[in-house]
This record gives structure tokens, C-alpha cells and sequence, in this order.
């Protein structure tokens, strides 16, 4: 990555704090590719799910995700579709079973260094903002700017909640709850690229936060690269 080429910004957090949404408006705001690389793990997740891989034999997910293809297309209101193998796998990246997939398959060693060149062909002028969970740490560790998104587990089940309930899926505060601190643990715990904040990076709690003010935040750290 050429930092010199094109500025990036990294926005890593766990699940829930709010880091994709935050991150698509800012790269808005700026006029700045974005990169959810969550949705590269997700990508893998369903693709194994559909090839019924054992999420134990890693010699095969690694093979898959090689394979797998992923395309981002832009839509006219502004919500970026997933292509998966050609398929538009959206919705089915973003439910909780492909999350639960993606975070056990992003521990694999060989997936994640597989995935890693991708993430970084991202970096194109005018600049780039990478959201994710090691962006600052593995994947553009001399980022121009970096943030590290955190809230509440409660708050974030609750935000999860609500997004799952409006898509009509029926879910528990309760079990949402367990699921976000079983999952905090595997990210923080695993081996390799383990969730945590660059030591440059400017910690945002979001909990209670407007999702403008959240994003008028971010947007100050970084004046010289504002429109």
C-alpha cells in the first residue's frame, strides 16, 4: 500500500459499533472509495455455506476463497449490492449466521493472508476508507488517519436488533446479546490480526451517539483531506 498515492482512512470496531455506516458517509462525504472488508469475509462464509464446506477442514476454505469471486455495484439509492460468484448475496451476507461463518473463517491464517491483497487494491486516489477489524492494524497499518469505533454490548445488540426486526427476522435482544459478546471474545482471542485498536488510532464510544455526530467526529480528525 502507497500511502503516499492515495490517503486512507481505517474506521475498526467491533460488530455493531456502527463502523459501516459511518464509513460509507464519510467516504461520501469525502468523495473516497470505501472498503467493507467484512463483507469479503461474509463473501467466503456464504460461498462455503453453499458449497456445504465443514468450517473445520481449512484446506478447503482457503481453496474457496481463492475462487470465490466479489463484486461491489453501487445502486441509485445509494446501497452498495454484493456479488457473490456472481450472485447478489446482500441480504444473506448480512445475517447472523454468515457473520458467526465469516468470524471462524477469519481466524484461518491462510484465508486472511488470501484475502489480504484484495483488500489493499482498494487503495485508489482520491483516497480510501477501509472499514473493518484489523484495517489499522494489518491491512493499512501506516494509514494516514485511523478510528477505532466502540459501544456498548447492550447498545449494539440493540442496534442489531432493530436493523433485523426492519428487515422482517425474527431474532431476541437476548440472543443478539449473547451472539455479540461470544463473538467479541473469538475476535479478540484469535491468533492472528486479533480485534484492537491501532495505538495511533482515535477512539470513538458511540454509545448514545447520533449517527451524525459520529461522522462530524471522524470528519475532524482529518481537515487536511476534507473537500
Amino acid at each position: 500500500m502507497n500511502a503516499a498515492s492515495a490517503p486512507v482512512l481505517t474506521i475498526d470496531g467491533p460488530s455493531g459499533s456502527g463502523k459501516g455506516t459511518i464509513s460509507r458517509l464519510v467516504a461520501g462525504r469525502l468523495g473516497w472509495h470505501y472498503l467493507d472488508s467484512g463483507a469479503l469475509y461474509r463473501a467466503v462464509a456464504v460461498a462455503a455455506g453453499w458449497a456445504v464446506l465443514d468450517l473445520s477442514d481449512h484446506a478447503a476454505l482457503v481453496r474457496c476463497t481463492q475462487a470465490t469471486e466479489v463484486a461491489f455495484r453501487d445502486t441509485p439509492g445509494g446501497e452498495p449490492r454484493v456479488l457473490v460468484n456472481g450472485v447478489d448475496a446482500t441480504d444473506e451476507l448480512r445475517t447472523e449466521t454468515a457473520g458467526a461463518a465469516a468470524s471462524a473463517i477469519a481466524a484461518i491464517p491462510e484465508v486472511r493472508a488470501a484475502l489480504t491483497a484484495r483488500q489493499r487494491a482498494f487503495c485508489q486516489p482520491p483516497g480510501l476508507v477501509a472499514d473493518g477489524r484489523d484495517m489499522g492494524t494489518v491491512i493499512f497499518p501506516e494509514a494516514t488517519f485511523k478510528v477505532f469505533l466502540t459501544a456498548s454490548a447492550e447498545e449494539r445488540a440493540h442496534r442489531r436488533y432493530k436493523q433485523l426486526k426492519d428487515k422482517g427476522v425474527s431474532v431476541t435482544i437476548d440472543g443478539l446479546l449473547q451472539e455479540i459478546v461470544a463473538r467479541d471474545a473469538r475476535d479478540a482471542n484469535r491468533a492472528v490480526a486479533p480485534l484492537r485498536p491501532a495505538p495511533d488510532a482515535v477512539l470513538i464510544d458511540t454509545t448514545g451517539l447520533a449517527v451524525e455526530a459520529v461522522v462530524a467526529r471522524v470528519l475532524e480528525l482529518m481537515p487536511a483531506s476534507r473537500p
